[in-house]
C-alpha cells in the first residue's frame, strides 16, 4: 500500500495544500481522505471514537450548513466533519491552548481556513458562540470518567480528554441544547457501560435521544462504546418521541472479529470516512 492506493482503492476527496511539517515531538497523520492531523507523539491522539462520532453525526445530519464541535481538542472530530460536509462552516471550542495550536496547524495544512474557526474557551460558558450560533449539527467526544476514578494520562494534554476536568457529558448536552438550530442534531460518543448516564444527560438537557448504535471493539469482549444522536424535544410535535419509540437502537458495529480480523461492518464505515477498508483481501 502507498499513501494513496491500496489494491485498487484510491484515497478519496480533495488534496490539501500542505506546506507545514511536524515540529519536534509531533507527528502528521492521515485522518480522513487526504486530510491530515498534527498530533503530539506522546500526548492525546485521535481515535476510532472520534472518527465514529463524526460519521454518526453526519449520518443523521448529512447536510449541515453550520457545525459546532465541543471540547474539540486537536480537531479530530471537526476535521472529519469538514471532510464529509464540504459546504459546512465549522466552529470549535477548546480550552487547552496546546491542543488549539495543533488544530490551527491542521486547519492550515488542510486548506480549511475559510470555513473553520477555532475558539479557545470553556464549553460550559453560557455565552458560547454568541455570533455564530445556532448550529445544525453539534458534535462532542466528552471525557468518559470522573476525576479520581481512573489513572491520569502521562501527558498533561491528554488528561482532560480522559477525565472530567472541565465538565462531563451533562455539560456537553446542556451546551448543545443552548446552541442547536431548530431540528438540529447533537451527536456524541460514550462508553457502552455508561449508556444510561448518556441517556440521562440528554433527558436532563431537554434533548430527545433519537438514535443509538453500540460499537464492539472485539467480538466476544464486553467493553465498547456507544454513539448517540438526538435533538431538542421542543423542536418536535408533542408526543412524537413516544409514538416513534425513540431511541431507535441500530445493530452494533464490530471492529475486530474473534480472530483479530477487521469486521465488514466497520470496514464500510472506514470507506465512508475516506479510509482503506482494512479487510484482509486476497
Amino acid at each position: 500500500m502507498t499513501d494513496d492506493v491500496y489494491k485498487g482503492w484510491t484515497r478519496p476527496g480533495p488534496r490539501p495544500p500542505g506546506g507545514l511539517e511536524p515540529e519536534e515531538g509531533e507527528t502528521l497523520d492521515f485522518i480522513t481522505g487526504h486530510y491530515r492531523l498534527f498530533q503530539y507523539k506522546r500526548g492525546h491522539r485521535f481515535s476510532t471514537d472520534d472518527i465514529l462520532t463524526a460519521w454518526y453525526g453526519t449520518t443523521w445530519c448529512p447536510r449541515p450548513a453550520r457545525v459546532a464541535d465541543l471540547g474539540s481538542g486537536i480537531g479530530s472530530v471537526a476535521t472529519c466533519v469538514a471532510w464529509r460536509c464540504p459546504g459546512a462552516r465549522i466552529h470549535t471550542v477548546e480550552a487547552q491552548a496546546i491542543s488549539a495550536r495543533l488544530a490551527r496547524k491542521s486547519v492550515a495544512y488542510n486548506g480549511l481556513q475559510d470555513r473553520y474557526t477555532i475558539h479557545e474557551g470553556d464549553l460550559r460558558d453560557p455565552d458560547l458562540f454568541p455570533d455564530e450560533a445556532p448550529f445544525d449539527l453539534v458534535t462532542g467526544s466528552p471525557p468518559y470518567w470522573p476525576v479520581g476514578s481512573k489513572a491520569e494520562a502521562a501527558h498533561p494534554q491528554a488528561i482532560p480528554a480522559r477525565l472530567e476536568v472541565r465538565g462531563d457529558i451533562g455539560d456537553y448536552a446542556r451546551a448543545a441544547a443552548r446552541i442547536l438550530a431548530p431540528g438540529g442534531i447533537f451527536a456524541c460518543v460514550f462508553p457502552s457501560d455508561q449508556v444510561e448516564r448518556a441517556a440521562r444527560a440528554y433527558r436532563d438537557a431537554d434533548l430527545l435521544l433519537m438514535h443509538r448504535q453500540d460499537v464492539v471493539f472485539k467480538e466476544g469482549e464486553p467493553y465498547g462504546i456507544a454513539l448517540f444522536a438526538g435533538c431538542r424535544k421542543g423542536d418536535l410535535p408533542e408526543g412524537f418521541g413516544e409514538a416513534a419509540a425513540f431511541p431507535r437502537v441500530a445493530p452494533p458495529l464490530t471492529i475486530r472479529r474473534r480472530d483479530g480480523s477487521v469486521d465488514p461492518s466497520i470496514a464500510m464505515v472506514r470507506l465512508a470516512m475516506g479510509f482503506p477498508p482494512g479487510l484482509a483481501l486476497g
